[in-house]
């Protein structure tokens, strides 16, 4: 079983930054891809942005060049840089790992809630 646990969201005004975590713990072999995915209210739940074991990064069009995405493995943890805030990156942001202990499981953080106020 895999443990997520996401921290870093809160309220922050238009053009400014947050950045959130998530930190993996219990038993798994390795990480593969790791994500982070946002629900704002009334919509469906949309990738912001990917990194797989190999480095490789996707991003949302919505927020490509503001947002980065990085990973820590000693630390099991993923981040996600958010620069240059607006209104309308407020949602819920989850992470999303697909870890290996006996087979290849996808894991899902509990949520945290980022607000930008205009």
């Amino acid at each position: 079983q895999v443990h997520l646990v996401e921290s870093g969201g809160g309220l922050v005004q238009a053009g400014g930054s947050l950045r959130l975590s998530c930190a993996a713990s219990g038993s798994f072999r390795s990480i593969n891809t790791m994500a982070w995915y946002r629900q704002a209210p009334g919509k469906q739940r949309e990738l912001v942005a990917h990194l797989t074991s190999g480095g490789s990064t996707n991003y949302a069009d919505s927020v490509k060049g503001r947002f980065t995405i990085s990973r820590d493995s000693a630390k099991d943890t993923v981040y996600l840089q958010m620069n240059s805030l607006k209104p309308e990156d407020t949602a819920v942001y989850y992470c999303n790992i697909f870890a290996t202990s006996a087979s290849v499981v996808s894991y899902w953080g509990q949520g945290t809630q980022v607000t930008v106020s205009s």
